[in-house]
């Protein structure tokens, strides 16, 4: 491998460390109904999103804030030098894409009958350190000594 393919895959080797990806697949709830809860949080920090998504009644807040820790916990296997309490993480990206339909048949009047649509989705979340965050509060320190 030459220098310069070295030098830009350790680049996105460490960009990667700094991020966690979390997937969740065929979600039995429709997809407006949980972009509802995703729009809530997208690029809220986690300790704050968290505490939304407990204290929230909708199903999908239940699902949402799983994912959540999940990707918590990815995050700290990359990071195992630093804690989620001293980084401020940040849902930097939460997309909600539909999955299949199960399509199901319920008797109408007069002989016919009416299709339904059980929707189900996927939903992808990307935490991340949120540098901006981070060098202000360094900065602010470094002025203050």
């Amino acid at each position: 491998m030459g220098s310069r393919k070295k030098n830009r895959s350790e680049a996105i080797k460490a960009a990667k460390k700094k991020v966690a990806m979390v997937h969740l697949r065929n979600c039995p709830t429709s997809p407006r109904k949980m972009r509802l809860m995703a729009d809530l949080i997208r690029g809220m920090e986690v300790t704050k999103a968290l505490y939304v998504l407990k204290h929230s009644s909708k199903e999908a807040s239940g699902r949402l804030e799983t994912l959540l820790l999940s990707a918590l916990n990815v995050w700290e296997t990359k990071n195992e030098e630093s804690t989620v309490e001293g980084t401020t993480l940040v849902v930097s990206k939460i997309e909600v894409a539909s999955a299949r339909m199960l399509k199901r048949i319920r008797p109408a009047p007069q002989g016919r009958a009416h299709r339904i649509r059980k929707r189900s989705n996927h939903v992808t979340m990307i935490v991340s350190a949120d540098q901006s965050l981070d060098t202000t509060s360094s900065n602010e320190v470094n002025d203050a000594k």
